[in-house]
């Protein structure tokens, strides 16, 4: 009876005494491990390096013919023929329509009949001149022979005849004046219809409607037989054709207000045309000059050359400015600066420890930064989990991974 109380006694002591072996054991790897130092914390690094950076600006633009116009008739008249329709291509002086215009085919035959009777009625008007000078001639000498017998024989000749010779004299040679004007006044008459004549003959050919530069017709408003209003009639303009120059191009897009100092004639950008797939370089070749009230934005063209209509009006393109750019800037990523009233960044040293440096920012754009002064070529900039980290901490450093490196390589090219 006594065993049982003895045996059980043995086995509590024994669970007892590995319970607290167990114990001390765990307790002094927990202070092993405490007393152990802490492996140092592993951060992605990038170094400063000199390259290529541009501030940039990315906004959509719209291609827009370089001039686009109706194409009227001067003068009133049916079609006799339209020889363009839409998208044609035309030269300059290329006839587009005839107009069909019977009473101003009258006119001019009726303006040049008055050439013509102009003509003849000087002619008359200049034989009657020759007329009265020769009638002037002969009264004149008949005077200056009595004249002269009277003053060589004083009474010889009688005063009253003497007079009477005087004033035929004077009358022939109001004649002959009055002859010279009549002719003076049909060769002003001839002027006037000369111009007649020119006005409506430049009317006639206005009826036949010429293509003021070389472009492409975009519309056509009317067919053969189709009554066309004189271009100069209120309320009932219409044209016959549009027409739109489009072997070059003006390609339009807004510039914010904030980036509008630093855009300027000569400015160059990068055109890409999603439609087509093309990408070239072009340059700023005016701008309005006035942010819209509306918008805050300032209307800036690129004038494109398109001798292959590859391009078409309406078309939209993405046009990158390069605002600001240097070639040889100290360049590092811009998700590794840490903004507030003193930008700074987190390097590692030479002996991996952790430092705090104030720098002076310069130019940067989505993903990357110009540091003009605080670091050299080389540093190791930390990228990421800056928060987590206090300057003199021991790390290890890594290289960033490759698609951000890759990223920033890509961005420096398209740059460029």
């Amino acid at each position: 009876m006594r065993a049982k109380p003895l045996l059980l006694t043995v086995a509590c002591s024994l669970a007892a005494i590995l319970l607290l072996f167990h114990f001390l054991r765990t307790h002094h790897r927990a202070e092993a491990a405490a007393d152990a130092p802490s492996a140092p914390s592993a951060v992605s690094v990038a170094k400063a390096h000199s390259g290529f950076i541009a501030n940039q600006l990315t906004v959509a633009g719209v291609f827009q013919a370089f001039q686009e116009i109706d194409v009227h008739g001067k003068v009133a008249g049916y079609i006799r023929h339209i020889y363009v329709d839409i998208g044609d291509r035309v030269r300059q002086g290329q006839t587009l329509a005839v107009l069909e215009v019977p009473e101003l085919q009258a006119e001019v035959a009726g303006a040049q009949a008055g050439i013509t009777q102009t003509e003849q009625n000087i002619l008359r008007l200049q034989n009657e001149v020759a007329r009265e000078q020769a009638n002037y001639a002969a009264v004149h000498a008949n005077y200056e022979r009595l004249k002269k017998a009277s003053d060589e024989q004083p009474g010889l000749v009688a005063a009253q005849e003497l007079d009477d010779a005087l004033a035929r004299d004077r009358s022939a040679a109001s004649q002959v004046d009055a002859a010279k004007s009549a002719v003076a006044a049909a060769q002003g008459q001839l002027g006037v219809s000369r111009a007649e004549n020119m006005r409506v003959s430049s009317l006639e050919q206005y009826a036949t409607i010429t293509a003021p530069y070389s472009g492409v017709v975009t519309m056509r408003y009317a067919d053969t037989g189709a009554l066309i209003p004189a271009g100069t009639a209120e309320g009932l303009n219409q044209a016959v054709v549009r027409l739109a120059q489009s072997d070059m191009l003006r390609l339009r897009m807004p510039v914010p207000e904030r980036d509008v100092p630093l855009v300027h004639l000569g400015s160059q950008v990068t055109v890409h045309v999603q439609a087509t797939g093309q990408q070239f370089p072009g340059t700023v070749v005016r701008y309005t000059r006035d942010v819209s009230n509306s918008t805050r934005t300032m209307l800036t063209e690129v004038d494109v050359s398109n001798p292959d209509l590859k391009l078409t009006p309406g078309m939209y393109a993405d046009v990158t400015f390069n605002l600001e750019q240097k070639n040889d800037a100290l360049i590092i990523p811009a998700s590794a600066v840490i903004q507030g009233d003193q930008p700074s960044v987190m390097l590692v040293d030479n002996d991996n420890r952790v430092q705090k440096r104030p720098v002076v920012l310069g130019i940067s754009n989505a993903n990357s930064q110009e540091v003009t002064s605080g670091l050299r070529p080389g540093d190791r900039i930390i990228i990421g989990g800056q928060s987590e980290l206090q300057p003199g901490q021991q790390v290890t450093p890594q290289p960033a991974k490759s698609d951000l490196a890759n990223y920033q390589q890509a961005n420096q090219k398209g740059g460029r």
